[in-house]
């Protein structure tokens, strides 16, 4: 718990999952970032606080760069008078102003920002699950042709995960971000992939707690994938995670499609941003998604 001159924060706990879904369930949500699981599994990255003003939920993470909102003011609709006091917050802990700011603000909230910067980031990335299960047609061709090489090429198994394979999931990823490394070599990707890792260790080792869906795929009994989701709203699952082993030809592919026929009652999956990545942005474009959910960040003029 830290204070400000204003206002006590309190840093985020698992056992306040309850608090957060109370604020986010108010209307549907289209952005990833408004699930407690995906808030939550930044904390071996982030120190996060939350506190009330006026009736909204706000969230704050700090690292050593700064402090800045992950989410806008949640709950009511925020006016002018919370937005100030969020930003003045900021301005306590954050030598450079520049760095106050609030992240993952949807489109349709813009209109609580007049006067303030609206700044376009990677938006969300949504898709019907129909398509992503059947991959009909010739724009699904390349993905089609690995999926079912997959599937007739290798003997495997795809089940919920247990939280006994955590360990063999994260020895996965080691090997897997290495890979990525190897092939890439971006900068920026690289750290991305590091700092991934805590988020990963998180979410396989409370997956039951945060309310996250799993399953892996085995080769010959060895684990060869793990992928975790979790629902959104009510027509939308948001796919969180989704690690594999690229020896085996087309698992890409098919765990992607496969995992989406696991999760019936849902029309669309998100896949969230490509963090303005080249190699992401071509992965995510091939499979043709519906729309790009706008999301932006807000700061003073």
């Amino acid at each position: 718990m830290i204070r400000s001159s204003t206002i006590q924060l309190k840093e985020l706990q698992l056992s306040d999952k309850h608090i957060f879904e109370q604020f986010i369930a108010g209307r549907p949500h289209y952005l990833a970032a408004y699930h407690f699981a995906n808030i939550y599994i930044w904390k071996g990255l982030f120190k996060i606080f939350y506190c009330f003003i006026e009736g909204c939920l706000c969230i704050f993470f700090q690292d050593k760069s700064g402090f800045f909102m992950y989410l806008p003011p949640l709950g009511k609709k925020p006016d002018t008078s919370v937005i100030t006091r969020c930003f003045a917050i900021m301005d306590q802990f954050n030598a450079n102003s520049s760095i106050c700011r609030i992240e993952n603000v949807e489109e349709e909230e813009l209109i609580h920002y007049s006067g303030f910067a609206q700044i376009s980031k990677s938006g969300d990335y949504l898709y019907s699950r129909e398509d992503i299960i059947f991959l009909k047609g010739n724009k699904y061709k390349s993905q089609r042709s690995a999926y079912n090489h997959f599937s007739r090429h290798y003997k495997f198994q795809f089940r919920p995960f247990i939280k006994e394979e955590a360990n063999a999931c994260l020895s996965l990823y080691r090997a897997w971000a290495r890979e990525r490394k190897r092939k890439f070599g971006e900068a920026v990707y690289e750290k991305m992939l590091e700092d991934s890792f805590s988020s990963h260790k998180i979410a396989v080792e409370n997956s039951a707690s945060l309310g996250l869906i799993g399953y892996v795929i085995k080769v010959n009994t060895r684990l060869a994938g793990y992928t975790f989701g979790f629902p959104l709203n009510d027509q939308t699952f948001c796919i969180l995670f989704e690690v594999c082993d690229l020896v085996y030809k087309g698992i890409a592919a098919f765990i992607f499609s496969y995992f989406c026929r696991q999760v019936p009652g849902f029309c669309y999956i998100n896949t969230m941003d490509d963090s303005g990545l080249e190699n992401l942005f071509r992965i995510k474009q091939a499979y043709r998604p519906l729309r790009i959910v706008p999301n932006y960040i807000i700061r003073r003029p």
